[in-house]
């Protein structure tokens, strides 16, 4: 019964000795030119400026969630587009409805202002008229 596993260990341990002679190989015959720059911190071809406490616009982290329900959209769409034809009338009006509901989110989130990079979501401009108005 384990000898069905032997194929399976050669090649997880064929592949640490390869991963393992590459790094030993790299280190031994690359060059070694450490420079301050090399060593530090990469962020994303950038200067790193300011502390690495300062916080996101709320509007960052609702682009990345409506992303990740787009791409989510996708995953059920196109199984759903390539056998279109083989399903009646009922999935393609189960279909409409989800995009609908999606589309109906983005609206949303347009008049809400996530997409307006150049200044803060409305709701935030509004809740600091009001605080200025109050003082």
């Amino acid at each position: 019964m384990l000898e069905q596993y032997i194929p399976v260990l050669l090649l997880i341990a064929l592949a640490v000795v390869t991963a393992v002679a590459f790094i030993v190989l790299s280190r031994l015959l690359g060059p070694q030119r450490p420079a301050s720059n090399k060593l530090g911190a990469y962020e994303s071809g950038m200067d790193p400026i300011g502390q690495a406490r300062d916080r996101y616009s709320v509007s960052f982290y609702i682009i990345a969630m409506e992303f990740i329900v787009f791409d989510l959209e996708v995953i059920f769409l196109f199984p759903w587009a390539v056998r279109f034809h083989e399903f009646g009338a009922g999935t393609f009006w189960a279909m409409m409805l989800f995009i609908f509901i999606l589309f109906l989110g983005l609206v949303y989130t347009m008049k809400k202002g996530s997409f307006d990079w150049a200044s803060e979501p409305i709701q935030h401009r509004n809740s600091r008229e009001k605080s200025y108005e109050i003082s």
